[in-house]
């Protein structure tokens, strides 16, 4: 019999990145790595698993604009003009390497990886999203919805209206396209405010995630920590939260596994090393240098000097850690029974870019932690939130508290010097919205395409990935410019509806732009 339950979560977003009007958009390859590097390995790990007769169980948030790009007809178009390019350059690098062994042997390797990318993003007739959804299906994998564009709730507590469309918007998506409406949430950068559990509450939404601190200063004091889900005053709304020990194992480059010598280091990539004329016609048309995904060092030291990176011996140490995390787990779910007198529950949630993107071997840690959990032992059984909650009905009744993750833990990371002048502009463009709803209840034609407009636009400037991105200093002016950009655009739209002055060519080319949500309906915000 088991002694004690594990529930991984990965979080998968992006914030939406779509830029038709031009040709090559550096920042869109923030997708295009994320599909290579993290969602085909997840989806090549997830096909063994149910080969081999595993049984296996994960969370997985894809967020609405991840779900919205990852549907996309141009993202896709481009997607695949970007993995044929790496594959020509792999071929060249094969080339080059002639004479270098190691890392000629290295080039096949990505080479092959491409190749099965594009193989695998053709075979799922370019929409990743279905090869997630059959896994849910099968009952290995439950995803969850998160905000329609991730806006950080806290900062937005003082228009409701807001909170709640974003709730709304997310739930309305998500039944689109796996046919269900989602029993969890991921509520963004875990930002949760005591209250908008209502909201999710009215939405349909079962349970979320927070920080530690979240359940640890509730009210009253959760009486078995964060090792058991609890329930939220007033609404039945279940919170888990986050186990830092477990947590810190893996996300920690310094103390924890990706921070392992023998790993590939991610910041010796081939699109900066080699010459800029050799280079050139893979990295952007600009002449920015940029991360291809050919990276062919091990971590070695701390030091800058790199030795060659060995993928068997990156597997062995993913195989070794896979086994310490469980072992750990073991031991850790044995002390906490002990005088829990009930099973605890571990909670590990990551940022799903973790694995493969900055960790290269994540994937297969996950792929031997979910055999060894599967066939090694009986202590501890991987279960997702809405299984736990029906075998385990009965829980504590708190109120959590006000918290996030990140740094500090209460939003620092989204209200800073950098940052903090985005939130006037968000919250008039709130109370606009929620003007507009009132005015124009009924709305048809021209009249009603240029509202629904003006909540797309609302939505996509509360991203909190903007804030966030000023906060870090990293492309701080494309996400200055792209909360200036659909706050302007709100601008226009609501003074051109009072004025029933609508421009219908300027309207039908944001729509175009920023063609997120395409059954959203206006009335939502209020």
């Amino acid at each position: 019999m088991h002694k004690g339950y594990l529930c991984m979560v990965l979080h998968g977003h992006l914030p939406f990145v779509r830029h038709p009007e031009h040709e090559d958009f550096l920042e869109e390859d923030w997708l295009y790595e994320a599909i290579t590097e993290t969602y085909l390995p997840l989806i090549w790990v997830f096909e063994k698993l149910v080969e081999d007769k595993v049984d296996f169980r994960l969370t997985m948030t894809l967020s609405p604009t991840l779900i919205s790009m990852l549907s996309d007809q141009l993202l896709e178009e481009r997607y695949l003009k970007h993995i044929n390019k790496l594959i020509e350059l792999s071929h060249h690098e094969i080339e080059r390497t002639t004479w270098q062994p190691q890392f000629q042997s290295l080039a096949t390797m990505y080479l092959n990886q491409f190749c099965r990318a594009r193989d695998t993003f053709e075979y799922y007739h370019r929409n990743l999203v279905m090869a997630f959804k059959k896994f849910q299906d099968l009952g290995k994998l439950e995803i969850i919805t998160c905000a329609a564009t991730h806006g950080y709730f806290p900062m937005m507590d003082v228009c409701k209206e807001s909170v709640r469309a974003q709730v709304k918007v997310a739930v309305s998506h998500y039944e689109s396209v796996f046919g269900r409406k989602p029993r969890g949430i991921w509520l963004p950068e875990c930002g949760y405010v005591p209250g908008h559990d209502e909201i999710l509450k009215e939405a349909g939404i079962k349970f979320f995630f927070t920080d530690s601190h979240g359940i640890l200063h509730g009210t009253p004091r959760p009486k078995y920590g964060v090792f058991a889900p609890v329930y939220c005053k007033n609404t039945g709304v279940a919170a888990f939260g986050r186990d830092l020990e477990s947590s810190k194992q893996v996300w920690s480059s310094i103390e924890g596994y990706p921070g392992d010598y023998n790993y590939r280091e991610f910041y010796r990539d081939i699109g900066f090393d080699l010459e800029f004329d050799y280079i050139k016609p893979y990295i952007h048309p600009d002449g920015v240098r940029i991360n291809t995904g050919i990276k062919y060092y091990r971590i070695t030291g701390t030091g800058n000097n790199k030795e060659p990176y060995n993928p068997q011996w990156a597997r062995e140490r993913a195989a070794d850690h896979a086994g310490n995390f469980l072992f750990n787990r073991q031991k850790q779910v044995e002390y906490l029974q002990g005088f829990m007198q009930k099973k605890p529950l571990i909670v590990s949630p990551y940022d799903a870019e973790l694995y493969g993107h900055w960790w290269y071997e994540g994937p297969q840690w996950l792929d031997f932690l979910m055999r060894k959990a599967s066939c090694d032992q009986d202590a501890i059984r991987m279960i997702t939130p809405s299984e736990y909650l029906s075998e385990n009905p009965r829980n504590q009744v708190i109120t959590p508290s006000m918290s996030s993750w990140g740094w500090k833990g209460y939003s620092e990371m989204w209200l800073q010097g950098p940052n903090d002048w985005i939130y006037r502009h968000l919250h008039a463009s709130s109370n606009r919205m929620t003007e507009l709803v009132k005015k124009y209840p009924c709305a048809e034609g021209l009249q009603k395409r240029a509202l629904n407009q003006a909540l797309r636009e609302l939505l996509l400037s509360q991203s909190s990935d903007w804030a966030f991105i000023m906060g870090t200093g990293t492309h701080t002016s494309y996400a200055v410019r792209r909360t200036k950009e659909h706050v302007l655009r709100f601008g226009r739209l609501y003074e051109d509806v009072q004025s029933n002055s609508i421009d219908e060519e300027w309207l039908a080319d944001i729509e175009y732009k920023d063609n997120i949500f395409p059954n959203i309906d206006y009335r939502v915000h209020q």
